[in-house]
């Protein structure tokens, strides 16, 4: 028994106890949020199902936590294999909903592969990065090509897979922004910049459906729905529920739009929406906060780490979050497209907050090696 507390205290001393605290903050004000967003129907099971989800997590925080990162990195192939054939499982065996096929069911119980397959990319990603790294050969033009090769795969599966462009763009940007913090030389973004501004009118035009077009174009062109009832009436229902809350909100479990189930999918992808109207802009500025505070302290925790593979799975991990909370804040007052992407941590879905505390025990883990920092002489 002395072992086991002694074991608890030094687990406790090394590892990240603010950022778990802030994880498990943030996602008790989702659920809160959640009830409120599923009072109208009588039924608790969404709330019951993200309690769960959140004790999955915990343990998973832990358990991920106590995980050498180099041991899960060093079988990236094989994890990356069995990361694409789950993705791929969605053609057969995927759940048709909302215009894709983004989720696996097994009852009542549903498992989303791209969400659990974001920590094999980050964590394969960072691997690949580091080797052509430590042998100067990050920007040798095959490097890139690898480099190249293993996002689109990733990117391509879930995309024919499951029509989830949303998810995609995810892993788009972790792509990016790790090997920008990587230091691939800078021609080369400019180049795959020029490459998609070449090609994009050809995706855009015969690779989207009408409706994914009109999705991205609605919040910058008004004639794509002059009437608001179309493309633009989610985020229409969603501002109209912010604004309306004001300052300090209507009351909780007090929202005119919200407890008439007015804000489409109000417990997952407008939960933002929810806390703008019933808390107003002091409850909207706090979920802004803490899911800001849980993005620095992944980068801060990412720049003292020790190892470069650590370094760079907590700025992918960071970039992940970061898109996600950008995009589904931006969708929800209007000013980015509607993709379907969730809130972290706030959003109702168990894939979702369980990935993302296993991907927080990684981060926590990452931090509690010794220290110096091999990140910042790159």
């Amino acid at each position: 028994m002395k072992k086991f507390f002694a074991f608890v205290k030094d687990y406790l001393k090394k590892s990240d106890t603010l950022l778990l605290l802030l994880c498990i903050g943030a996602s008790i004000y989702g659920i809160v949020l959640i009830s409120s967003a599923v009072r109208y129907s009588g039924s608790m099971s969404s709330v019951y199902v993200q309690i769960l989800a959140l004790i999955i997590g915990i343990f998973l925080y832990f358990l991920f936590s106590v995980i050498d990162v180099d041991i899960i990195a060093s079988r990236w192939k094989i994890l990356t294999l069995l990361g694409v054939l789950f993705i791929l499982s969605l053609r057969w065996i995927g759940s048709e909903e909302s215009g894709n096929r983004a989720w696996i069911r097994f009852g009542g119980i549903g498992v989303q592969p791209a969400e659990v397959v974001k920590i094999i990319f980050i964590i394969s990603m960072a691997h690949v990065i580091v080797t052509f790294k430590e042998k100067h050969r990050l920007d040798h033009p095959l490097s890139v090509l690898i480099m190249g090769g293993i996002f689109l795969v990733n990117f391509g599966v879930i995309v024919w897979a499951s029509s989830d462009l949303g998810s995609a763009l995810v892993y788009l940007f972790v792509f990016v922004v790790m090997l920008f913090a990587a230091g691939l030389k800078i021609y080369w973004f400019l180049g795959a910049g020029a490459a998609l501004a070449v090609v994009s009118p050809y995706i855009f035009y015969n690779l989207l459906t009408e409706t994914q077009r009109n999705r991205i174009l609605a919040p910058y062109v008004p004639s794509i729905d002059p009437t608001g009832l179309g493309v633009n009436w989610q985020p229409n229902q969603s501002k109209l529920a912010i604004a309306s809350g004001q300052i300090f909100g209507s009351g909780l479990y007090q929202g005119t739009q919200t407890q008439s189930n007015s804000i489409p999918y109000q417990h997952t992808d407008f939960i933002f929406a929810v806390a703008g109207e019933e808390l107003g802009m002091i409850g909207c500025l706090a979920i802004i906060a803490i899911l800001t505070a849980i993005i620095v302290r992944c980068v801060r925790i990412g720049l003292n780490s020790q190892s470069r593979l650590g370094a760079l799975v907590c700025i992918g991990i960071a970039a992940m979050l970061a898109f996600q909370t950008l995009e589904n804040i931006g969708m929800c007052i209007g000013v980015a497209p509607v993709i379907g992407l969730t809130l972290p941590f706030f959003s109702y879905g168990g894939s979702s907050l369980v990935t993302t505390f296993a991907a927080m025990g990684i981060v926590s883990g990452i931090k509690m090696k010794p220290k110096p920092s091999m990140f910042l002489r790159w």
